[in-house]
């Protein structure tokens, strides 16, 4: 009986340990559904392509795991939401190299992260990836067009970048927000911070794509994260879809890493989410 109970410890103990490895080692595809009223009829079933926090990870040879998920899905936009690079291990190498195969898949969309802002290498970074062919969005817009109709992707910095200034992040992307127009199309905002959602349902955003909180890290059956940067214990805004009146938010669990190297229930992930203009029914 004793080498029973024996056996089965070592059994379970392989059991989650490669249950550990293998939730670390793969992507998992998210889709997502996200309707609107605002969203013109033209751009029903556009498919956008959302990575964020990617912190220098590689998945497969030159991140060969994630360009095939995006080959498969072949989105409309890709758009990536900070955090491309880790300021504790800064390799520019890997990210441009990501990029340089995503965007011939798609165009590309890039905001930074809180992570461009504290590395020293950031100027070298973006001029790669403008090179490379990427839109770099600081505290701008594009429009996205079909069929003649057009809507409003608007990108916004890290407040990490903001210095000198005895102002809160909370602030200073509310600040940012109100020097754009708002109201005339269907908005998107690229911003990498997801605990600032009720800043954006106060500038009437139609969708925001954000990362940052890593999925809580840990994710508990039934209650979700455990821990986020700038939440804290239990984050509200640690992953999926979250709307309140027009506006609704997706919330990345990234790719990658930074302090904390380990996931556990909560697989790195590339979001699909499909627009749906509630017109065209």
């Amino acid at each position: 009986m004793k080498r029973k109970v024996i056996f089965f410890i070592i059994l379970l103990l392989f059991i989650v340990i490669a249950w550990l490895v293998w939730s670390n080692k793969t992507v998992k595809t998210t889709d997502i559904i996200v309707s609107s009223n605002n969203l013109p009829t033209e751009f029903n079933n556009y498919k956008i392509a959302h990575i964020s926090d990617f912190h220098n990870a590689e998945f497969g040879e030159k991140n060969s795991k994630i360009i095939d998920i995006l080959k498969n899905q072949n989105p409309d936009i890709i758009a990536v939401t900070g955090d491309l690079v880790d300021s504790n291990h800064t390799n520019i190498d890997i990210a441009v190299s990501f990029m340089k195969q995503a965007v011939k898949i798609a165009p590309c969309f890039y905001v930074t992260g809180n992570h461009e802002a504290w590395t020293e290498q950031y100027d070298e970074l973006e001029s790669k990836l403008i090179e490379c062919g990427v839109n770099v969005l600081h505290d701008t817009y594009f429009y996205l067009e079909k069929n003649s109709t057009k809507i409003k992707l608007v990108g916004i910095d890290d407040p990490s970048f903001t210095k000198g200034y005895e102002l809160t992040e909370e602030s200073i992307i509310e600040t940012k927000l109100k020097e754009f127009e708002l109201e005339d199309s269907y908005i998107i905002l690229l911003s990498h911070r997801p605990e600032y959602f009720k800043t954006y349902v106060n500038s009437n955003i139609d969708l925001v794509l954000t990362g940052h909180a890593h999925g809580g890290q840990f994710r508990l059956p039934f209650i979700g994260g455990l821990v986020a940067p700038n939440q804290g214990l239990f984050p509200k805004y640690d992953s999926g879809l979250f709307t309140e009146n027009n506006t609704n938010m997706v919330v990345s669990r990234g790719i990658g890493n930074s302090i904390i190297p380990v996931r556990i229930n909560n697989r790195p992930e590339v979001i699909i989410i499909k627009l749906q203009s509630t017109n065209s029914k």
